[in-house]
């Protein structure tokens, strides 16, 4: 099961986070700052899998964006792995067909 989802940028400020789970909201940035120092403190060349206290980290860069995602011991880490590649897929284009529509009603 997904816990929570979440956006960040290359500085590791959050874009973007969705929790699935009940997370006081003042361990909500630190939970977010332990989980972003893990990710972009690794290279491209290691793994985008990470064990991390009872979950599952498994994160993806995209440009200066990184996907984070944290899930239980039950998931497949590559389903989710794929999940965030469909779900950038996803924004990318419903946002690139925003800026068309607002470029031709201008």
């Amino acid at each position: 099961m997904i816990k929570f989802f979440l956006m960040v940028n290359k500085q590791g400020q959050t874009r973007l986070s969705k929790y699935y789970e009940h997370v006081d909201i003042n361990k909500h940035t630190l939970l977010e700052t332990e989980v972003v120092k893990r990710c972009l403190s690794r290279s491209n060349e290691q793994c985008s899998f990470i064990e991390y206290k009872d979950f599952k980290l498994i994160h993806r860069q995209y440009a200066a964006l990184f996907i984070v995602v944290g899930v239980d011991d039950t998931e497949t880490e590559m389903a989710i792995y794929e999940f965030i590649h469909n779900s950038v897929e996803v924004l990318d284009e419903y946002f690139s067909r925003t800026i068309s529509l607002q470029k031709i009603n201008n």
